[in-house]
């Protein structure tokens, strides 16, 4: 309140009067509000860090990353290396071989998970490396059923399947919908290893309702730990992007190499890494519940 230039004393002191008053009253509600804020802050604080702990937990939720691990099955360098990882993987096993069944025993026994490897024909390469009870394109439709069938049986506690080679037969969707018709037959999820770029199993799979994952990184293929080192950097590269990954390794050539870098690896990977069955992932992607065969 303004004095004007010529009022008494008496006006003069009641205007100083309520502009005391007015800064009296700001300066009350001043302090009101900081004890109120004080009392939320402090009084309250059990829902502060409750609210940023959960800020904190969104925000710093380790990624989820599945080692699937080829060629199981045939008695390969590295394979019990692999099978003492300190995490639970996925154990892909090769049908018809010499140490199938007791490849396959083993993982299971272990907690890993177990799938079948399923040979199909590459682009380029030779029959023979394929192994027996193939799939090539040149195939009848009643051929390829039965032995992806025969396969599945042959593989003890099988869940899922994934493709060995098969950068043609992952591009033929004939085929492969067959296949994949008999994965939904069976309960079984398919790991689509993308040898090829022109693979058609996420079209195919999706149109069956045949669970999916997919290859995001190839640990060795290359055979030298180098390599395998720059690949395990990869897969956290993708990481921060993702939150999750599937990376592949093989027992045989690379394996002893694969499985010691994977093993002084996981433990630095684990700060913020949490290591998973595919079944477990396959799980998770979805949001329902994937009744295993075994179950």
């Amino acid at each position: 309140m303004r004095t004007k230039a010529n009022g008494g004393l008496q006006r003069s002191m009641q205007g100083s009067a309520e502009k005391n008053e007015r800064r009296s009253f700001r300066g009350a509600k001043a302090v009101a509000a900081a004890l109120v804020l004080c009392g939320v802050l402090y009084g309250g604080g059990v829902k502060v860090r409750a609210l940023a702990k959960e800020t904190e937990t969104a925000e710093t939720k380790p990624r989820a990353v599945a080692i699937v691990i080829d060629d199981f099955g045939n008695g390969m360098s590295g394979t019990e290396a692999m099978l003492e990882l300190p995490v639970r993987f996925t154990a892909a096993v090769m049908p018809f071989m010499p140490t199938t069944k007791q490849d396959a025993e083993e993982a299971y026994k272990r907690g890993h998970d177990v799938i079948v490897h399923m040979p199909m024909e590459p682009n380029k390469g030779l029959k023979k490396w394929l192994g027996p009870g193939a799939i090539t394109s040149d195939l009848s439709d009643e051929e390829v059923r039965k032995r992806v069938e025969d396969a599945i049986n042959d593989v003890p506690h099988a869940i899922g399947m994934n493709n060995h080679m098969g950068s043609k037969i992952t591009a033929d969707e004939r085929i492969m919908r067959i296949v994949l018709s008999v994965c939904k037959e069976r309960g079984m999820f398919f790991l689509d290893s993308r040898t090829t770029h022109k693979t058609v199993v996420p079209q195919v799979a999706r149109e069956l309702g045949v669970p999916l994952l997919s290859n995001d990184v190839f640990l060795d293929d290359v055979y030298t730990v180098q390599h395998i080192s720059k690949q395990i950097a990869m897969l956290q590269k993708h990481l921060e992007t993702h939150e999750s990954c599937v990376t592949i390794g093989h027992v045989g050539p690379p394996g002893p190499k694969t499985a010691s870098v994977l093993k002084s690896t996981i433990p630095k990977l684990q700060t913020n890494v949490r290591f998973v069955k595919a079944s477990d992932m396959v799980r998770s992607l979805s949001g329902d519940p994937f009744i295993l065969p075994d179950a």
